[in-house]
């Protein structure tokens, strides 16, 4: 197994606990981006999400950074790592998004990927004038709006007819000059989600769950049927790591109570009922989206280290993170946490080594 890769969920809401200024102030700019991208790539950070809304769920009076034009700049900006950016199916017409996916991938050099999502918050959709589906019926909009930009940021020539689209003759030039097409990224967790993942990613994004809900949700995705490359598996966590799990737990109990005066009701009010990460999730308080802290990187920094090789050994072998105050605390991984997997990683790869080269008795 390759050492894991880690990666950061750049803050477009503005940040991901609460909004005390004295924490650290709603910052959603471009050039609040740029800083931690460029920083976290000269950390060793290898890969970024930028996550996809048009309004701020949390609140629409809120700034929220724009998804798509910031990656392409980012691209510009940066040399090394991978750019993920989050895409709703119903907001940008499959033709109209390959193409845009084809520039980054070209603006970036072959380190764009596309993070699908088949959108939760109501308003989003519904206040724009467009269709807020059914669950079920979202996802089989998107599976035929993937099978268009899959095949289309591949180099294919579409002929497509379907329910939702009818594409003729369509080919896009160029296609990807440096691989055979931007990596897909798919979440949710919900039957559909995972059967899409399975039929058309690269990568099943997983919410931010416990060792043994993420060992069982990458069993339930690997035994699907699947053709090409084999699925690998990315992973959601909000980390609080210290030199012991006493501060730690200190860290986490203050964030908890930072993250307790962000009021979500209204958010919470207009999220679809059969969003299974939100069934899921309202289970288990948690700090940051999308599970957060509940993928359990809390503690100290050799204990995080262990639980991150045990997700490895589960399958997991890419983490995107969030952080809060997040420019100190993506630092302070970087240079605590990151060697420790680094050195943990080569020690368990020796030793499993010697064991294959003993001697049988």
């Amino acid at each position: 197994m390759t050492v894991p890769r880690f990666g950061i969920w750049i803050p477009v809401y503005g940040n991901w606990a609460g909004t005390d200024p004295a924490v650290e102030s709603h910052d959603a700019s471009f050039a609040r981006a740029k800083r931690l991208l460029v920083e976290a790539e000269a950390l060793g950070y290898e890969t970024a999400l930028l996550a996809q809304h048009l309004i701020n769920p949390r609140d629409q009076e809120l700034d929220q950074l724009e998804t798509w034009t910031a990656t392409a700049a980012l691209g510009a900006l940066t040399e090394r790592i991978e750019l993920i950016a989050a895409i709703k199916p119903k907001l940008f017409h499959p033709v109209v998004l390959a193409k845009m996916a084809l520039g980054i991938e070209d603006i970036t050099g072959g380190r764009f990927a596309i993070n699908v999502v088949n959108a939760w918050f109501r308003p989003e959709i519904e206040n724009a004038g467009i269709p807020f589906d059914e669950h079920d019926d979202r996802y089989a909009y998107g599976r035929e709006w993937l099978q268009i930009v899959k095949a289309l940021i591949s180099g294919e020539r579409v002929n497509f007819s379907g329910k939702h689209f009818t594409i003729k003759n369509y080919a896009l030039k160029p296609a990807s000059r440096f691989r055979d097409r931007p990596r897909i990224y798919v979440g949710g967790e919900s039957e559909p989600a995972r059967e899409l993942v399975a039929d058309f990613g690269d990568f099943f994004f997983n919410n931010g769950h416990a060792l043994p809900e993420v060992r069982e949700n990458i069993a339930d995705v690997a035994r699907r049927p699947r053709r090409g490359a084999p699925l690998r598996y990315a992973m959601s966590a909000f980390v609080i790591a210290r030199e012991t799990e006493g501060e730690a737990r200190d860290a986490e109990h203050a964030l908890s109570l930072l993250a307790a005066t962000r009021d979500v009701s209204s958010m919470l009010a207009n999220v679809d009922p059969k969003a299974v990460m939100f069934q899921t999730l309202r289970k288990t308080p948690s700090i940051g989206t999308n599970g957060g802290t509940a993928a359990g990187l809390v503690g100290s920094y050799d204990d995080v280290a262990e639980r991150i090789l045990e997700f490895q050994a589960a399958g997991v072998d890419t983490f995107v993170l969030q952080f809060q105050p997040f420019a100190e605390e993506q630092r302070r991984f970087a240079e605590e946490v990151m060697p420790r997997v680094r050195r943990l990683h080569r020690s368990k790869g020796a030793l499993i080594s010697g064991r294959a080269g003993a001697a049988v008795p």
